[in-house]
């Protein structure tokens, strides 16, 4: 082979310096594009690799280490604009651990992946303000803190750039406020601590945030999942060819320039998190003003609870930290003390809730991990039977079937498992990723029950599933039902009654047993559920005492004050499935059922813009705006819809056909939220409707003045497992509707079912 020390000019134009051999590019040479991009450093086989240095014709430039063609391992780039990047690549893209300078001074330090912010990284804005947190996709994303110049904080998550989640926002004049944002704006319950006032101690809600911070990827992850395919990635400009001809032999090395062409692809997202912090200040909202803030530091006693609806302040309750004794803040707690003599809370004694949890655990996965491999196959008659169960003893050593494990000894029952695997299937539950929701390391969290029956509940991490102690006489209905349920699910996809997915039983030492149903979360959404009601149709102690109310209450029948005013179609739909379900519950001698219903409130837009920016409304000198009235936008919008701009896959509570929309002109709709995105519209899911609440009456003229807010509805039947017979539970029913309870005989499921469905269309009436 004969080596050669002199230029070689390809018909394209290129030109290669200094040694090569006839066959391919080697050793340290100089090689310059027709487009006068030149390349000088080491070759190898025909490619660029080793160490070298590239100069583009646009003016940016790169040196350090390339690979097979690719700008792959440490390296500096500088871009035609004057930012600098040195760090690590993989394949032509920033990926590992690198810092950026932006050609307007701004800065990243951190971990990249893919060309995009990934992971843990700080970036300082040329102004002063400074994130340090999580990434992801380019963009804030998980825990992370937002330090302004001017001396404001935010403490928090963040998710897609937004605070998002719960969060500390300090003031630079020494306030706090405590709360919840919704993609930036307040949205929820919290408090406003002024500067000056006493305030909780910052290391017990900074130890809160640590604690969700470990579910909080997981509890977004269809956000992530669906950002993921938008976000922003490194421009592609192939600014000389990807192939170099020598001597009529193709040879590969352009790929490096690829991505050559580096523009701040970065800059867009973090203009966004220049002005992310909009004004913060308490005394921007409606309800507070400089005369509040200066009465609180002069008693540092005071402070505010506030409820927000998307930046909007609705509600406002000024207390004095008096008034809040330490026995209050243990009343919100979860007490197992507390539970009455017939509470199933009260076989727990002696056992803590971590063990409890372990064995449910243990058990599921047992369970999962034997019914998984047997194939599918049809459900028959002896899958309800006595004998459809699996029983399995976990000694605390483990045995030849079990692991070993760190709770107490205790015995498993699963009931009908082929039935319940089956239920998953129809709602296209993977069991890999059911295991991992019930069984993952990061557990189970428990809850308070929101009723008087003593149950305790507990709710996977992701949020997808509850599960619910039941009593004997409970789970006794549901075995009797389950035949009947079963077929009543595969018949109505858009049965609205609640999703069982598996029924177990655990039996402590001693001989106590504890049931559990787990069932779907009607409440998993992204959206941040405002209000939560446990309708049944009754008035009788059908109310809530107001200081025992949170953001967590469920509320009652006579705390409802909306009428929710929807689509023609969309209310159809409703009531048909509605009046299917009750037909199931009557034949099944079911009663005092109720419809669980969520309210997610939408802000209007225009309510949003002038808390966030009051100085864009013009006004004159009467303090009057001039100029064209304002007209409220609308806080959401049905759509026509499009599959490919909403995810299709089902949730754990809804395995629904999209629905049509009266105002569409019977087309499939979606839902489309300002600021948000876009969501699929089912059966008590995603359902837009008006909610409206008056305020006033002149019954002289008949003029009437309501309150309307968008809404999105969620809902279903619950406590489908009281059955007729079971007279002492009927007892309280019998007096909450008004009936003597000596005339048992004149009540009957299908009474009940009437009047709950009549009740229902007062709640949603037909405006059409």
């Amino acid at each position: 082979m004969t080596e050669r020390l002199t230029d070689q000019v390809f018909p394209n134009g290129d030109i290669y310096s200094r040694s090569f051999d006839e066959v391919q590019l080697n050793g340290k040479a100089k090689y310059t594009w027709s487009d006068g991009t030149i390349y000088e450093g080491d070759w190898e086989g025909g490619k660029m690799s080793g160490k070298g240095l590239i100069v583009w014709s646009s003016g940016a430039k790169y040196e350090g280490d390339i690979s097979g063609g690719y700008l792959h391992g440490f390296g500096t780039f500088t871009g035609p604009d004057g930012s600098v990047y040195r760090g690590t690549w993989r394949m032509n893209v920033q990926h590992g651990i690198g810092t950026k300078q932006y050609s307007n001074s701004d800065t990243y330090e951190g971990s990249w992946k893919e060309g995009v912010h990934e992971g843990s990284g700080k970036y300082c804005w040329n102004g002063g303000n400074t994130y340090i947190g999580n990434w992801k996709g380019g963009k804030m994303c998980g825990r992370g803190v937002m330090k302004w110049v001017d001396g404001d904080r935010f403490d928090g998550f963040w998710l897609n750039g937004f605070r998002h989640g719960s969060g500390i926002y300090s003031f630079a004049d020494g306030g706090y406020y405590f709360g919840k944002w919704s993609r930036g704006l307040k949205d929820g319950k919290g408090t406003l601590y002024p500067a000056g006032c006493k305030h909780p101690s910052l290391k017990k809600w900074h130890n809160s945030l640590r604690r969700d911070d470990r579910n909080f990827f997981l509890s977004h992850s269809s956000s992530l999942n669906s950002e993921a395919g938008r976000a922003t990635r490194p421009s592609v400009k192939r600014s000389l060819s990807e192939k170099i001809f020598i001597d009529g032999v193709l040879r590969s090395t352009g790929r490096i320039l690829r991505r050559a062409s580096f523009s701040d692809e970065n800059w867009g997202l973090f203009d966004h998190g220049r002005n992310i912090r909009c004004h913060e200040s308490s005394s921007m909202s409606f309800h507070s003003s400089h005369e509040e803030q200066h009465e609180a530091k002069d008693n540092s006693t005071l402070f505010y609870e506030r409820e927000y609806i998307q930046g909007v302040l609705i509600k406002e309750r000024i207390r004095k930290l008096a008034e809040v004794s330490p026995k209050t803040k243990q009343r919100k707690k979860f007490n197992v003390k507390e539970a009455t003599g017939n509470s199933c809370m009260d076989i727990f004694k002696g056992h803590q809730s971590y063990y409890i949890m372990l064995n449910l655990q243990l058990g599921i996965r047992y369970t999962v991990g034997k019914i998984t491999p047997v194939p599918m196959r049809e459900v028959r008659s002896s899958d309800f039977g006595d004998r459809a169960r699996i029983r399995m003893y976990f000694p605390r050593k483990g045995s030849q079937f079990t692991p070993p494990h760190y709770s107490n000894d205790f015995y498993w029952k699963d009931y009908c498992p082929m039935v319940f695997r089956n239920l998953r299937e129809m709602f296209k539950l993977d069991a890999a990723e059911y295991m991992m929701s019930m069984c993952g390391d990061d557990g189970l969290r428990e809850l308070s029950s929101p009723g008087k029956s003593g149950s305790i509940f507990y709710l996977s991490h992701d949020d997808r599933f509850v599960i619910k102690t039941l009593k004997k006489p409970e789970l006794k209905v549901l075995l009797k039902m389950l035949p009947y349920y079963y077929h009543h699910v595969g018949e109505h996809e858009n049965t609205l009654i609640t999703k069982f997915f598996g029924l177990h039983r655990i039996t402590l030492n001693g001989g106590r047993k504890l049931r559990f149903v787990v069932m779907g979360n009607m409440f998993c959404t992204e959206l941040q559920i405002h209000r939560r009601y446990d309708l049944k149709g009754s008035s009788q102690g059908r109310f809530t005492d107001k200081d025992k109310i949170d953001e967590t209450t469920t509320l009652k029948d006579r705390d409802l004050s909306y009428a929710f005013h929807m689509d023609k179609l969309l209310r159809e739909s409703l009531f048909r499935q509605i009046s299917l379900d009750c037909m199931f519950l009557e034949s099944q001698r079911i009663i005092d059922y109720s419809l669980l219903l969520g309210l997610h409130f939408r802000a209007p837009e225009h309510l949003k813009a002038l808390v966030e920016n009051p100085s864009a409304l013009p006004h004159g000198d009467d303090g009057v705006s001039q100029g064209e009235p304002l007209i409220p936008s609308n806080g959401l919008l049905l759509v026509t819809h499009e599959p490919s701009s909403v995810s299709n896959a089902p949730g754990s509570h809804v395995r629904g056909s999209t629905l049509r929309a009266y105002s569409l002109g019977d087309k499939e709709a979606d839902l489309l939220l300002p600021g948000t995105g876009r969501l699929r519209v089912q059966l008590g899911v995603n359902m837009p409707a008006q909610a409206n609440r008056k305020l006033w009456q002149d019954d002289d003229s008949g003029v009437e003045l309501f309150e309307v807010y968008d809404v999105v509805l969620y809902l279903g039947i619950i406590d489908i497992l009281q059955e007729y017979n079971m007279k002492k539970k009927l007892e309280h029913t019998l007096k909450s509707l008004h009936f003597d309870p000596t005339t048992i005989s004149a009540v009957e499921p299908k009474l009940y079912a009437t009047r709950f469905i009549n009740f229902l269309k007062t709640v949603f009436p037909d405006v059409s």
